[in-house]
């Protein structure tokens, strides 16, 4: 009997695994940024959102979708990345201390 070796066509791990962020214990006085791809009417959804959070958490802080830049519909994964990280930096800069990544139905 012969014996193969065998690679797989998925090939190895090329990203370092991370956990999830720890959640906060609360929204009170916090910092949350919205991202928004421009996908799904987020200019409507957002102040809806933003309303409620701020009616049902005192001292909660929102920095609005229009202050973050993003990517419409990019396909383009190198453009994504570079994008991600901008937000990423601006989101710390503004003292967020969470994000609404996303919503819709």
């Amino acid at each position: 009997m012969e014996t193969f070796e065998v690679s797989s066509p998925v090939g190895g791990e090329k990203i370092k695994q991370r956990g999830a962020a720890k959640r906060l214990t609360s929204l009170e006085g916090a910092t949350i940024g919205e991202l928004w791809n421009g996908v799904f009417k987020g200019e409507v959804t957002f102040p809806l959102i933003r309303e409620q959070l701020i009616h049902r958490f005192p001292g909660i802080k929102i920095i609005p979708f229009t202050e973050f830049p993003h990517l419409h519909g990019g396909d383009n994964p190198k453009q994504q990345i570079e994008v991600a990280r901008e937000v990423a930096a601006l989101a710390r800069d503004k003292g967020c201390d969470a994000v609404i990544a996303g919503n819709g139905a």
